[in-house]
């Protein structure tokens, strides 16, 4: 099915195209919350993911993915939560969700950063690294190297220029390196 028609059935309020979506991108969308809202209310706020994507798909134009729009709404609302709630640092990264634990190891094991170093290392060491980065760092790496997102949908769902994008990207994997090799890992 392209994605003209999966919209086109979503705009129709189509039951089947709606539990398509959400098998798609509920894993993912946990994946960016995850940054922002803390665990407590992270059904609360994949629930208003979806509800805005609901509510807004008649109004989606079709000018990005539909994929970069659904992960603009969802970083939308983890900021709000993240304001809401006023949280320090606590918030991290957790990949624990058992649908996406493989495939995310898989993922960043082929990221640029150390490739061979992170085959190695167990899934709770790479829990603890990427904690050490700030939620924007992990959530770049988490969109480029886990998702596979291009830079142009990382800029647009982040809304910083490109070169931004490119150039945060580049600090927080030279950061994630450092990481590794305080650790001695490397």
């Amino acid at each position: 099915m392209t994605e003209e028609k999966f919209i086109e059935d979503l705009k129709k309020n189509d039951s089947d195209a709606f539990k398509k979506l959400y098998e798609e991108y509920a894993p993912k969308i946990y994946g960016v919350l995850k940054n922002y809202v803390n665990h407590d209310e992270i059904e609360d706020a994949l629930q208003e993911v979806f509800i805005r994507i609901i509510k807004g798909i008649n109004g989606f134009k079709g000018l990005s993915k539909l994929s970069t729009w659904i992960y603009r709404i969802a970083v939308n609302v983890g900021k709000n939560y993240s304001r809401k709630y006023q949280r320090s640092k606590e918030t991290s990264v957790d990949l624990e969700d058992e649908t996406t634990q493989n495939h995310n190891i898989q993922a960043i094991s082929n990221t640029n950063v150390k490739n061979e170093v992170l085959e190695e290392l167990d899934y709770q060491m790479i829990l603890n690294i990427m904690e050490k980065l700030d939620k924007e760092e992990r959530l770049l790496i988490k969109l480029r190297d886990i998702d596979g997102m291009s830079y142009n949908e990382i800029a647009e769902i982040m809304e910083i220029p490109l070169g931004t994008v490119k150039s945060k990207l580049h600090y927080a994997r030279k950061k994630l390196r450092q990481f590794i090799e305080e650790a001695n890992l490397v």
